[in-house]
């Protein structure tokens, strides 16, 4: 960060929520907005956004409000976002395919370009993006891609170790299952069944009150 402050794990979750409103607003031809109408557009408290925003710097001025262009220049350049991010998938089974259709991820990040499995008939099927043999990760690795989505359920830690091996830095993790990276590599696990529990005791709580 420009300003060197340590930027709360709160405040990094809810990037992504701006940024996507943010090209939203721009697609729709919107070149300014104010704080208070950003929070109406993401449901974030105006002081809350306000705060998150200063950890990128002095961005908008009172009463003028933010230029959308000039925050979507801040978040990429201090954030390193990459909104033309490649993408791979490894297992393109029920889930994996899922993932494949939605694949609309444009005011975001990037798109899934390619499938990894071993299974000749998931291979040989028609998908809207290639599908290679797991054999083959390093020969098909799109260039400069750094984000893997995992589905698998077997072999895990050993494809995790050849997908670090061919430059894989961000794993993106469905399989529930320990996972050892060396230092470099983040791992953003995505157990459903947590969150689900996390909501049933939230909604319990919420109804007792």
């Amino acid at each position: 960060m420009t300003n060197n402050k340590i930027v709360p794990k709160a405040t990094l979750q809810r990037y992504p929520i701006y940024l996507k409103a943010l090209r939203k607003l721009k697609s729709q031809g919107i070149s300014k907005i104010l704080s208070s109408e950003l929070s109406d557009y993401v449901d974030i408290e105006s002081t809350t956004i306000r705060r998150d925003f200063s950890f990128l710097g002095t961005l908008g001025k009172q009463g003028y409000g933010y230029d959308i262009d000039s925050l979507i220049a801040k978040f990429n350049s201090e954030l390193g976002v990459n909104f033309d991010e490649k993408i791979i998938l490894i297992g393109v089974g029920n889930l994996g395919r899922a993932l494949m259709n939605y694949n609309r991820w444009n005011h975001v990040v990037g798109e899934i370009v390619c499938g990894f499995d071993i299974d000749p008939k998931v291979i040989d099927s028609k998908c809207d993006v290639p599908v290679y043999h797991l054999d083959q990760l390093c020969d098909k690795m799109p260039e400069n891609c750094r984000i893997a989505i995992l589905t698998i359920s077997q072999n895990i830690q050993e494809t995790v170790d050849k997908l670090v091996d061919c430059g894989i830095i961000g794993l993106v993790d469905f399989s529930n299952e320990h996972i050892r990276v060396p230092k470099g590599v983040t791992i953003k696990a995505i157990d459903v069944v947590s969150a689900i529990q996390e909501l049933v005791f939230s909604t319990n709580f919420n109804k007792e009150q």
